[in-house]
């Protein structure tokens, strides 16, 4: 047999590991940000995340059938710049810190439906010792291989999805068809900028792509994978997002962002609902953080094995994993969850990731006769990402220029930090 015929992940633990990381960033994370924008069409500004997502998994689709690599968003702008590699080496570093916000994300998220089903909501340290602990339990459990991070991700994903649906299903009983009028009562853009707000809900997908040499038949599994997963995803989100809207008024949900869901749980099922809620959540996150360690170490080995990082990220232990990667990412993520706030961190993700699938639908469109993808369909998802990243700026610098600042320094340094570690290289290789 083929090493593809042995390879660890079919379709199932595709469609789980990209449900999983969008899954955990998503609906229990960012709902309150939602429903804080968009106010009643914070449903529409769930469904307009998606459409930007499926437009940007096109372009990933055709890109990593074409360059299959770990290294996937980096090899793909290698590939399509290639008398320019800093371009591959920037976007590749931005992704990595993107990952890092994003698992600082679910992490924190973690961390604060943890200490709610505790008791603990009030108290900080609390959801900071959940945050760090799992971060470093899933650690460990990628740390053992492909075949367990798989296994692990298709029970927590299946059960999560389960209790959600169980939620919806019995909200859909109680909706107060008076909180969804008028729908756009915040204006027509605010759904929009809703759905660039918490694109970082729709971050996860793409990790589908690190795992392509990890695939069994990635020719029909990948696209199926990507594809499926956001459809999945989407439903799950908007008929939550509507049951959320239904049931309680944006001032509520606003009161517990940070443990939104579980407050719309509480007239739906009561105080078993709330529980159902927690144990959904930290289910969610979970295996978000799970899949997000999984891609994103492959990935940054990838560019350890092209000179674009350390080396010590291109190491693996006795079972294939990338320990110095994860571990590396993992720290990172742990500094970010003790230091950020949920809708800091939310905003400085979903900025990262629209940027990226910006670049990445640039990338496919100079090398589209090679990936066999129709322009028009890159140059819709080219135009939609671009006004994601514009309207979310714009909010950004009358809302939180704070924030705004912290990305645009974020990202000075990754080009800084690029410029400098070719320097080293190049000297080095000089010397040598």
């Amino acid at each position: 047999m083929t090493g593809r015929e042995n390879a660890a992940l079919g379709l199932k633990e595709l469609i789980a590991m990209g449900v999983g990381g969008m899954i955990g960033g998503g609906i229990f994370s960012v709902l309150g940000l939602a429903v804080d924008v968009s106010g009643h069409a914070a449903p529409v500004a769930f469904l307009i995340g998606s459409v930007i997502a499926l437009l940007a998994g096109y372009s990933f689709v055709h890109l990593a059938l074409a360059f299959r690599s770990d290294g996937a968003s980096f090899t793909y702008l290698e590939r399509a710049f290639p008398e320019r590699p800093a371009i591959a080496g920037i976007v590749g570093w931005t992704l990595v810190i993107g990952y890092v916000g994003t698992l600082a994300l679910y992490a924190f998220t973690f961390g604060a439906y943890g200490a709610h089903l505790l008791g603990w909501s009030g108290s900080e340290w609390a959801r900071r010792l959940l945050s760090l602990g799992a971060l470093a339990v899933f650690l460990a459990i990628n740390s053992a291989g492909a075949r367990w991070m798989g296994e692990a991700e298709d029970l927590a994903v299946y059960i999560k999805i389960g209790l959600l649906a169980v939620l919806g299903a019995v909200g859909m009983f109680r909706l107060d068809a008076s909180h969804f009028t008028p729908v756009f009562n915040r204006g027509g853009a605010s759904a929009i900028l809703g759905g660039a707000l918490i694109f970082v809900a729709y971050e996860g997908f793409e990790l589908i792509t690190n795992a392509v040499c990890e695939t069994r038949n990635p020719d029909r599994n990948l696209p199926r994978g990507i594809y499926g997963s956001i459809l999945i995803t989407s439903l799950i989100y908007v008929a939550i997002a509507v049951v959320s809207v239904g049931v309680l008024t944006p001032a509520a949900l606003r009161a517990a962002q940070e443990y939104a869901l579980a407050e719309v749980a509480r007239p739906t099922l009561g105080q078993a609902g709330v529980v159902l809620v927690d144990l959904a959540a930290l289910l969610a996150t979970s295996s978000a953080i799970n899949a997000t360690l999984f891609g994103a170490a492959r990935m940054a080995r990838q560019m350890a094995v092209e000179n674009i990082a350390p080396r010590a990220f291109s190491f693996r232990n006795h079972e294939g994993a990338p320990v110095e990667g994860m571990a590396a990412l993992a720290f990172a993520a742990g500094a970010f969850t003790l230091l950020g706030g949920l809708e800091a961190i939310a905003a400085f993700s979903s900025m990262t990731f629209l940027m990226v699938s910006t670049a990445i639908s640039i990338g496919n469109l100079r090398l589209w006769r090679q990936t066999r993808s129709q322009p028009l369909a890159i140059v819709l998802s080219l135009t939609l990402s671009l006004a994601a990243v514009a309207l979310l700026a714009l909010h950004l610098a009358r809302s939180q220029p704070a924030t705004l600042a912290g990305i645009a320094i974020a990202c000075l340094a990754t080009g800084a930090a690029h410029a400098g570690f070719e320097r080293l290289r190049r000297r080095q290789g000089s010397s040598s």
